[in-house]
C-alpha cells in the first residue's frame, strides 16, 4: 500500500545529477591533457577523486560547501595539485586548476537529466492521492533553476530547499518541516533518495519508511550497518502492482 505522503530527494533521485564523479573527472581532465603534460589526465583525475571523497566525507563543513559548489570544486582541485606537487610531480598553474574545476561544474550541468521514469511516476503518485514533497539540499538559486528547467514545481505539494530554509538533511528539522507542510506523521511517510545518511539513517530515526534509490545497482557498501527499509533501482518500483508508467 502507498503512504499518505512521500518526501523525494532531487539530485541523483529524480535527476541524474552528481553521481559517479570518478567517471566525470577523467572526461574533463582529458580535455586539458596538453596543459597538464607531463602530468597525465588520468593521474590528475585520480588525485582529484581521492581528495574529493575525503573532502565530502568531512561532515563538519558539508553544509557550508553545499552552498558554494563551484568554489568547493576549485578548492578540491587545488588540494589535489598540492598533493601531487608534494609528491614531486609537475603540476599546472593554479589558474589552469581553476579552469578545470569550472569546466567540471559546467560539464555536470550539461549532463544533468531526468531519470527516464521520473515524471510519469511522480504524476502517477499524485493521481493516486499521495501528497508529495521535494526536499533538497543546496543553495537556493541553482536548485530553483533545476526545478524550473525540468518542470517540477507544479508536481509537488511542498518544495523545500536548504538554502531557502536555513536547514537541510540530515537535520531532523528538514523532515519534520516537510511533514508538517504535508500534514502527515512519520508512520504515514516514505523518504526516497540516494544518500544513505540523509535519506535512510536520519529518516529512520524519526520513524519514516526509508527507501534507498540505487539506480546503478552498486549495492550497499561492504559491511554497511545501514539497512534501508527498501532498495529500488527504478522509481517505477514505488508504484503499486498493476499501475504502469
Amino acid at each position: 500500500m502507498l503512504p499518505r505522503a512521500i518526501l523525494f530527494d532531487l539530485d541523483d533521485t529524480i535527476l541524474s545529477a552528481y553521481g559517479r564523479p570518478e567517471l566525470a573527472w577523467p572526461v574533463v581532465a582529458a580535455a586539458f591533457a596538453a596543459e597538464l603534460a607531463p602530468l597525465t589526465a588520468d593521474e590528475l583525475a585520480a588525485a582529484i577523486v581521492a581528495v574529493s571523497n575525503a573532502f565530502w566525507a568531512d561532515t563538519t563543513h558539508q553544509a557550508f560547501w553545499r552552498m558554494r559548489l563551484a568554489e568547493a570544486r576549485r578548492a578540491i582541485v587545488a588540494r589535489a595539485l598540492a598533493r601531487l606537487a608534494a609528491a614531486g610531480r609537475p603540476v599546472p598553474s593554479a589558474a589552469t586548476g581553476d579552469r578545470l574545476a569550472d569546466r567540471f561544474s559546467a560539464y555536470r550541468e550539461e549532463q544533468m537529466c531526468l531519470f527516464p521514469d521520473a515524471l510519469v511516476v511522480i504524476d502517477a503518485l499524485r493521481s493516486l492521492g499521495v501528497r508529495l514533497a521535494l526536499v533538497t539540499n543546496g543553495a537556493a538559486e541553482p536548485q530553483r533553476g533545476k526545478i524550473a528547467r525540468f518542470d517540477l514545481a507544479h508536481r509537488f505539494d511542498h518544495i523545500q530547499i536548504e538554502g531557502e530554509h536555513g536547514f537541510g538533511k540530515p537535520d531532523e528539522r528538514a523532515y519534520r518541516h516537510a511533514m508538517r507542510a504535508l500534514e502527515v506523521e512519520p508512520h504515514d511517510t516514505w523518504m526516497v533518495g540516494d544518500n544513505l545518511e540523509w535519506e535512510v539513517v536520519a529518516p529512520q530515526r524519526l520513524g519514516i519508511h526509508a527507501i534507498w534509490h540505487d539506480p546503478v545497482g552498486q549495492g550497499l557498501p561492504p559491511d554497511s550497518p545501514i539497512r534501508p527499509d527498501r532498495i529500488i533501482r527504478r522509481l517505477a518500483e514505488l508504484l503499486p502492482a498493476g499501475v504502469t508508467t
